[in-house]
């Protein structure tokens, strides 16, 4: 695609672009325009939508609409002053580490002496790390921190553009703002350089990693629809191991964390990972999270993740119509019951592994309410409540979450769910 100049430097001018042709038709998860960058959130639909809506950048006079084909572009589109809408849109794929992991080494770090001087056998399991060593693991990974988050401010619509639109390696940051459309979307999720080894995490200590593919931390009235999540080039079974343990390097692919409010997740693909999407990030975090964290999630496949598909503290959370395919191995649950939550999850589609039983699904985490209705596995209405006490009585769950959504456009029969999902879900597929 032409551009009419180019962003280089953070007061860099912003392109004009010509409006794209209206699109043909639509589809249910798609709301109708002729322009996906010009989308606002449509009235009623979920969480986001309360209150003054979400409409992102849609207004935006062309001299804040840019486009934008490498990572140090959109870094600078995103850092252009003003809270003025914005419109930001990604052409091709946008590689946030494309210098390679030692572009970010402190001098002086040695990954074999870091696994030599930390080894259990000479360190042992009681202390958490300390030293040269570490010290230079952490200054290379806040080098690393600073090349791959960026800020979206306030008012900003970030959409890909076409069918190809992908961000490599890059921690997409909506902190203390308000406003924001984040679609059309392949991210890649960060692949950490330097995770930190922690001997007194666990029995047998742990490899803890940064960075998530989407952070809303703090902000009001987020929209994140049509998206795809993955762990791509770099999925954990690539994974080395060290100490006997899997050199962790992925953190979660979505989190909504620390007073984030009213966010709809629609229309978007988790897959190929771990921890997938956390909604409330610590159970200490009641002064902020008490009375916020409510998102709605709909339309959103989650394909072969192994937990967090969420993992719930204190908020009002609607999933529906939502299709969670399960894997056959190393599968723990999908919808995470934390403390003070409050999960509606109301006609979802659950296709499960082989040997993987119904009363998986639901992981109690600490005693809080949850309303389980209409929900269908493997093409049949369970009752998840009922099957997961029934399969583990020492840890059973409280029905009744409190409360009714009513911020809904349309809700599916769940057999319908699979295939709408299937057709109409992820990045690629807006018009």
């Amino acid at each position: 695609m032409n551009r009419s100049t180019k962003l280089g430097a953070v007061a860099a001018a912003a392109l004009v672009l010509t409006v794209t042709a209206p699109a043909a038709g639509a589809h249910p998860g798609r709301p109708a325009g002729p322009d996906p960058a010009r989308a606002t959130l449509p009235a009623g639909d979920g969480w986001a939508s309360a209150g003054t809506g979400t409409t992102g950048g849609a207004a935006a006079d062309a001299s804040r609409v840019f486009t934008v084909t490498t990572w140090a572009e959109l870094r600078a589109a995103l850092a252009v002053p003003g809270t003025e809408p914005r419109i930001v849109k990604v052409v091709g794929t946008l590689d946030a580490v494309e210098a390679g992991c030692a572009a970010f080494e402190a001098p002086g770090y040695d990954f074999q002496r870091y696994l030599a001087d930390y080894d259990p056998a000479v360190w042992g399991y009681e202390d958490e790390v300390s030293g040269p060593q570490e010290e230079l693991r952490a200054a290379s990974a806040t080098a690393q921190g600073q090349a791959v988050k960026v800020k979206v401010p306030a008012n900003t619509t970030l959409v890909g553009v076409g069918r190809d639109a992908t961000i490599l390696g890059g921690s997409l940051q909506v902190t203390g703002v308000d406003n924001v459309v984040v679609r059309n979307l392949r991210l890649e999720s960060p692949l950490d350089c330097f995770p930190q080894w922690d001997p007194t995490d666990g029995a047998t200590g742990a490899w803890n990693s940064e960075y998530d593919s989407l952070v809303v931390y703090g902000s009001t009235h987020v929209w994140i629809d049509h998206n795809t999540f993955t762990d791509g080039r770099h999925p954990d079974s690539s994974l080395p191991e060290y100490y006997g343990e899997v050199y962790q390097q992925h953190d979660g692919e979505l989190d909504v964390v620390r007073g984030a409010d009213l966010v709809t997740v629609s229309w978007n693909v988790f897959t190929d990972h771990d921890k997938t999407l956390m909604i409330g990030n610590s159970d200490s975090a009641g002064a902020t999270d008490r009375g916020k964290l409510r998102v709605t999630l709909h339309h959103n496949l989650f394909d072969d993740v192994v937990e967090r598909a969420p993992r719930v503290r204190f908020g009002q959370v609607d999933a529906y119509n939502n299709h969670f395919r399960v894997p056959d191995t190393d599968y723990v649950y999908s919808l995470g019951i934390g403390l003070e939550s409050q999960l509606y999850a109301e006609k979802n589609a659950f296709t499960l592994g082989s040997g993987v039983p119904a009363g998986q699904i639901l992981k109690k985490w600490k005693d809080a309410p949850v309303t389980t209705a209409g929900n269908y596995v493997d093409g049949r209405p369970v009752d998840l409540l009922a099957v997961h006490n029934e399969q583990f009585p020492a840890e059973v769950l409280r029905g009744d979450a409190g409360w009714t959504p009513v911020l809904r456009t349309r809700v599916d029969h769940p057999l319908a769910v699979p295939a709408l999902v299937g057709v109409h879900a992820g990045a690629g597929r807006v018009r």
